[in-house]
């Protein structure tokens, strides 16, 4: 009721104790404060918050336009209503390694069990974009190296994400995670990658979770769970899934509305009000205090 029952201490140790559990991790991508209820409610074991969707929904493209205030806000609002770890994208850090440090410290006091920060340039563009550009290593390794130095619970997962497949090759991107890992990431995120076997030597040669970005419309491949645990990979995140499902619908739902003039077709696949009150936990607030709410569920 109101906020989760796990402090976001438990819930740091609990999400790094996992990365080390050599299970794969699915964090579907958490566009509202329910959908996050939603995924923790199908088990999943995490939860993550993407810029991209960020971006989305404000109408915005995402080219760096969010802010970190518009980030910190959404990942407290997520990371108050689950039990489940949230991971959020931090972009570039939202500016020089000093604001790095500040949006570390900013998104602890929101919640969070983990960030990734990436080397693209600033403004940034979607990682399954053309046209991307990274900062030289030195620069990207700074970031990182300020983040964790940042950080006040040593439990705080540091995700260094590399940007430069596409704009250098593989090898470069592998030299640059290296450099991440040395600077104290904790784990690695190697933006675009197309082929299982990329994932498999990025775990062999680095030694540190990996995580694989499963958007739909992008240049990798969805590949299945089963297949990602077998190349080593630690955490699947699937950022933009959520939203897209939820818009699709709604655009048909409104060509609905539209022909038939009433939405009586689409009740059968619409959440229902008990579901809901169930979802949100209405009966606990009801029996906290019935002088205040008194209602029937």
């Amino acid at each position: 009721m109101l906020h989760t029952s796990r402090s976001a201490t438990q819930r740091r140790a609990d999400f790094r104790q996992a990365l080390n559990s050599g299970r794969l991790l699915q964090m579907p991508g958490a566009f509202t404060p329910l959908s996050a209820r939603l995924i923790e409610r199908a088990g999943f074991a995490g939860v993550y918050v993407s810029g991209a969707v960020m971006s989305a929904e404000l109408g915005l493209p995402d080219i760096g336009l969010t802010t970190l205030t518009e980030v910190a806000q959404r990942s407290g609002q997520i990371a108050r209503v689950t039990d489940l770890p949230v991971l959020v994208d931090a972009d570039t850090g939202f500016g020089e390694p000093l604001n790095v440090a500040r949006t570390v410290h900013v998104l602890e006091d929101a919640g969070v069990s983990a960030l990734h920060l990436e080397d693209q340039v600033n403004p940034k563009r979607c990682g399954h974009l053309d046209g991307k550009s990274v900062v030289d290593r030195e620069s990207a390794r700074r970031r990182i190296a300020a983040a964790v130095r940042a950080r006040r619970d040593p439990d705080l997962v540091v995700v260094a994400r590399s940007d430069a497949l596409a704009v250098e090759g593989f090898s470069s991107m592998l030299d640059r995670l290296k450099a991440y890992v040395d600077a104290g990431a904790d784990a690695v995120f190697p933006e675009a990658v197309t082929s299982l076997e990329e994932y498999e030597r990025i775990r062999e040669t680095l030694g540190v979770p990996v995580l694989a970005n499963m958007t739909e419309f992008g240049k990798s491949e969805l590949f299945r769970a089963d297949q990602l645990a077998s190349a080593g990979v630690s955490i699947a995140i699937y950022p933009v899934s959520l939203l897209r499902i939820s818009m699709g619908a709604i655009e048909r739902a409104l060509a609905s509305l539209v022909e038939e003039g009433s939405l009586q077709s689409w009740v059968p696949q619409m959440q229902t009000r008990a579901d809901l009150y169930e979802v949100l936990d209405y009966s606990a607030y009801n029996d906290y205090d019935e002088g205040i709410f008194n209602f029937e569920v």
